[in-house]
C-alpha cells in the first residue's frame, strides 16, 4: 500500500452547488491554499497540524492557487472576474488583482523574471477568447496576450529549459512559451490522446506527465515531445502531482472518485485509493509526503501520507 489515510479536515460548507479546484502549499508557513470555487474563496489549511485556519473571500469563481516559495508569493486565478490575485502569505489583506484574459484557470510562474502565466479557458461564445496571459508581477500588469488554438487546461514552468508548457484540450496539444520571449507560442507538441488535462514535470528525467480525458496517462520528453509511455487510468483525470522523493505520481479522478498512484520508474499503477465522487482535485505536501483530496459533497479534505 502507498497512501495511508490519516483523517479529514472539515472545511466551510458550500455556499452554492459545486466544490473545489486547484491548490498549492507554501513550504515556509506549511499553509495550504485551495480554491473553494463555489464559495468564491481560498480556504487556508495548516499542514503541520492538519486544521482549517480561515478563508480568503471575494475571489469570484476562484479556480486555482499557485505558490512561489522563491519569491514568497501566492497567486489565484479568478475565473468569474477575469483576474489573477497576488499576495504575500503574511499579508493576505493586501491582495491585489490584475485583469487578464477570459476565465483564467491554470497558473505557472517564472521566479527569475517574475512572470506569471495565466491559461485562460475562454468562452466559445466570445471570439478569440482562448488565450494565454503573461503578467509582470512587479508591475502588476498584463504585458502579453497569446492566442491559442483551443481551450487551455493546466500549465507548468520548467526552470531547466526556461519554458512554460500549457495543455490544450482540443486540438490535443501542449503549447510551449519561451520565458525569454513570452509573446508567442514557440513550439507545439502534438498529443496522440484526446483531452490533455493534468500536467506535471519530472525535471531530472526531462519528462512531462500528461493525464488525458481518454483515461490515459502519457509521459513525453520535455525537449522533443516524443511520447514514451501510455498507461491506463481509472477514469477521466484532472489534477496530478509528482512526488520526486518517492517516485510516485498521484492522479485525481472525479468519477468514480479515486486517486490513481503510479510508480514513475516503471510507469505502472500500484494503487487506487477511494476518495469521494466528484473529488477531482488534490494537493501535495512535499515536506511531509502528504496528499490532500478535496471532497465536494462533504466539504472536507481527506488526508493521506505516502
Amino acid at each position: 500500500m502507498s497512501l495511508r489515510h490519516l483523517g479529514y479536515i472539515d472545511l466551510p460548507a458550500n455556499a452554492q452547488p459545486g466544490g473545489f479546484d486547484h491548490a498549492a502549499i507554501h513550504r515556509a508557513s506549511a499553509r495550504l491554499y485551495v480554491a473553494h470555487t463555489c464559495n468564491d474563496a481560498l480556504d487556508v489549511i495548516d499542514c503541520a497540524t492538519d486544521r482549517y485556519l480561515h478563508s480568503i473571500p471575494n475571489l469570484t469563481g476562484v479556480a486555482g492557487a499557485l505558490v512561489s516559495d522563491e519569491r514568497n508569493l501566492v497567486f489565484t486565478s479568478n475565473r468569474g472576474e477575469n483576474s489573477v490575485g497576488i499576495f504575500l502569505p503574511d499579508d493576505e489583506k493586501n491582495l491585489s488583482k490584475v485583469t487578464v484574459g477570459v476565465r483564467p484557470n491554470g497558473l505557472a510562474y517564472d521566479p527569475t523574471r517574475n512572470l506569471l502565466l495565466a491559461a485562460n479557458v475562454g468562452d466559445p461564445a466570445i471570439s478569440d477568447s482562448f488565450s494565454i496571459s503573461i503578467v509582470d508581477v512587479s508591475k502588476r500588469a498584463m504585458i502579453a496576450s497569446i492566442p491559442v488554438p483551443g481551450r487551455t487546461r493546466w500549465t507548468i514552468f520548467d526552470e531547466q529549459s526556461d519554458v512554460f508548457f500549457v495543455n490544450i484540450v482540443d486540438p490535443a496539444q501542449i503549447v510551449i512559451v519561451n520565458a525569454k520571449d513570452p509573446t508567442r507560442i514557440a513550439r507545439v507538441f502534438e498529443i496522440p490522446v484526446a483531452g490533455p488535462h493534468g500536467l506535471d514535470l519530472d525535471a531530472e528525467q526531462h519528462r512531462l506527465f500528461c493525464a488525458c480525458d481518454e483515461k490515459k496517462l502519457l509521459t513525453a520528453d520535455t525537449r522533443t515531445g516524443a511520447v514514451s509511455t501510455e498507461s491506463d487510468l481509472s477514469g477521466a483525470p484532472d489534477v496530478i502531482f509528482f512526488n520526486a522523493a518517492r517516485k510516485h505520481l498521484y492522479v485525481a479522478i472525479g468519477d468514480p472518485g479515486v486517486i490513481d498512484v503510479f510508480d514513475t520508474d516503471a510507469m505502472k499503477r500500484i494503487e487506487t485509493v477511494a476518495t469521494e465522487k466528484g473529488a477531482h482535485t488534490i494537493a501535495f505536501d512535499a515536506e511531509r509526503n502528504k496528499v490532500y483530496a478535496f471532497l465536494p459533497q462533504t466539504h472536507r479534505a481527506a488526508i493521506f501520507v505516502d
